[in-house]
């Protein structure tokens, strides 16, 4: 117990706390979710695992960064929901998986926030100059405590669901190694066509442009 007191207090243990764990039956399977708390922040994240993570070989997961409004509002502005129903098809797939989401709405800036940066949008400017025109900086999202997260899986081997390479940079400076990045294409419609082109052309996001 007192082993346990004081890992708790060392790197990777103390970016996160975790609190409980239950079966969460959907749609494509059923998965075990898992919550933390993010110490530096007060945040709370839940991890998804399906199947038995095998950490002797890389383990396919995804961070997905919490999106009210294509989650759960199936908004057609952007391709966050195409993108987390896929990674979880992916993860069934693939017969085991851990997805991330983390509660980072508007790539950080918040619910309301983001409302605004829409409004602006709504007038003529693209995701990135709402943002900067918010006095946010493009993309305030973290990944550090990540890490204590997948420690809890004893995970240091991946496969990664993403187009964005600063997730990839993001968990390979945290000692992740990142074996494979796994594209996640999803969603492009007449909405959102500018939205993921800009993605790719000023955010280095690994899309093709299609205009």
């Amino acid at each position: 117990m007192q082993i346990r007191q004081e890992l708790t207090t060392q790197l990777p243990h103390q970016l996160v706390h975790y609190v409980e764990s239950a079966q969460l039956p959907m749609d494509m399977g059923v998965f075990t979710m898992h919550g933390f708390i993010e110490q530096r922040t007060g945040k709370e994240h839940v991890a998804l695992s399906y199947g038995n993570i095998d950490t002797s070989k890389p383990v396919l997961i995804r961070l997905h960064s919490e999106c009210l409004t294509g989650d759960a509002l199936f908004s057609l502005r952007c391709d966050c929901g195409f993108q987390l129903n896929k990674a979880l098809k992916n993860i069934v797939d693939h017969g085991s998986g851990v997805l991330l989401y983390l509660r980072q709405e508007g790539r950080g800036i918040g619910l309301l926030n983001k409302i605004k940066a829409y409004n602006l949008q709504d007038a003529g400017a693209d995701t990135v100059e709402a943002n900067e025109k918010l006095g946010f900086d493009v993309d305030m999202r973290r990944y550090d405590f990540c890490r204590g997260i997948l420690h809890y899986f004893g995970i240091n081997e991946v496969k990664l669901m993403t187009n964005n390479p600063r997730k990839v940079n993001a968990l390979t400076r945290e000692g992740i190694n990142v074996v494979e990045r796994v594209p996640l294409r999803e969603g492009r419609n007449p909405y959102n066509n500018n939205y993921l082109n800009i993605k790719a052309r000023k955010l280095g996001h690994m899309l093709d442009e299609i205009i």
